[in-house]
């Protein structure tokens, strides 16, 4: 039976309010295109939420300029709430997101003149390249780039997210995960040290080893060429004792929650994950209906320091709800890209700002 891993599908974002966070992310991110919004329990992840099932409203946004999607949960059983401790630069677990966006100097003046709260001014990544951080109206970190291959031309600065930053205790024993089996194995670069762009945010003055991974190859699935290129950036503190992120904390807390990866073969490539060491946590075991119009399998592992990764596998989408258009995902070539027509029609499900 076919499996793989095509990429990061999108990150999940915890909250406490939604319609807040989602009318910032239109305005700052462009990211205004719902897959999916629906209120619906979360037996699924028990195992994260003190064994009682929660209830969440869940809701899958992206751009259509480019980049992967956002998944904003927002707990409607309890109420979202930041940790106790204020985290910093090597803890582990998902510390940024990532954006992209077309230039820098363009966007930066666009998140200063919008009232953003910006913490960092242009600064330059080991690579080169330059970027900048912002805060969110819940205070997480988003860091933004300048990125290739957008998919539609839109006056909007940035497209949407394309990766993340996780903190690990050791970065050789991550990459069992993140490059060999997640796929993820081309360096960007591996460097040791203190950093100037790290040096405005919370932690970031100590001395880290980071390394910035993306795939080797052409990403495959449906939304290919929307999403295109991704990255994962592990950074390991070097004279700091990391606390986890989420510990004592309940899935769905402020913060950002999970990375997602788009698979194929679900059943087949769980044994393989088990013999690896990486099996389920969690398993819908079956197809999970999110709202009706949107049928995918999900579960979840976690690396070598508890950060949740779920695998979606979807079989059905909409495409124009309104019109009753939906993609059956089961009965395509789980790489071929979807073609242009169909992925446009989603612009008519914009959300305006």
């Amino acid at each position: 039976m076919y499996k793989t891993i095509n990429g990061i599908q999108h990150i999940g974002v915890g909250v406490p309010d939604t319609e807040i966070a989602w009318k910032w992310y239109r305005k700052f991110f462009g990211m205004d295109i719902p897959m999916f919004d629906g209120v619906a329990p979360a037996p699924l992840m028990d195992i994260y939420t003190n064994n009682e099932t929660i209830t969440k409203r869940a809701t899958m946004i992206f751009s259509l300029q480019g980049g992967t999607a956002m998944e904003v949960v927002c707990p409607t059983s309890f109420k979202a709430t930041h940790a106790k401790t204020k985290f910093q630069l090597g803890d582990l677990g998902i510390f940024t997101g990532h954006v992209k966006c077309k230039d820098i100097k363009t966007a930066f003046d666009f998140f200063k003149n919008g009232g953003a709260e910006i913490l960092t001014d242009i600064v330059v990544d080991p690579s080169g390249k330059e970027l900048f951080y912002v805060a969110d109206p819940n205070g997480l970190i988003f860091q933004l780039q300048e990125g290739d291959n957008f998919y539609t031309k839109r006056k909007h600065p940035t497209g949407g997210t394309n990766g993340c930053t996780i903190g690990v205790s050791d970065i050789d024993k991550a990459m069992t995960l993140y490059a060999d089996i997640l796929g993820y194995s081309k360096v960007v670069y591996d460097e040791t040290g203190k950093f100037g762009d790290f040096s405005s945010l919370p932690g970031g003055k100590k001395k880290f080893r980071r390394v910035k991974l993306t795939q080797p190859g052409p990403l495959g699935g449906g939304f290919a060429k929307v999403i295109a290129d991704t990255y994962i950036e592990l950074i390991q503190a070097i004279d700091y004792k990391p606390k986890k992120i989420y510990e004592g904390r309940l899935w769905g807390d402020i913060g950002f929650v999970h990375l997602g990866f788009d698979v194929r073969g679900m059943v087949e490539l769980g044994k393989e994950l088990d013999e690896k060491g990486f099996g389920f946590t969690c398993d819908t075991k079956d197809t999970l209906d999110m709202g009706g119009t949107t049928r995918v399998h999900c579960t979840y592992i976690e690396d070598p320091d508890g950060t949740l990764i779920e695998l979606i596998e979807v079989y059905k989408i909409p495409i124009l709800e309104k019109l009753g258009i939906f993609l059956d995902v089961e009965k395509r070539d789980p790489l071929k890209p979807l073609p242009d027509f169909m992925l446009k029609a989603l612009r008519f499900s914009r959300v305006k700002a």
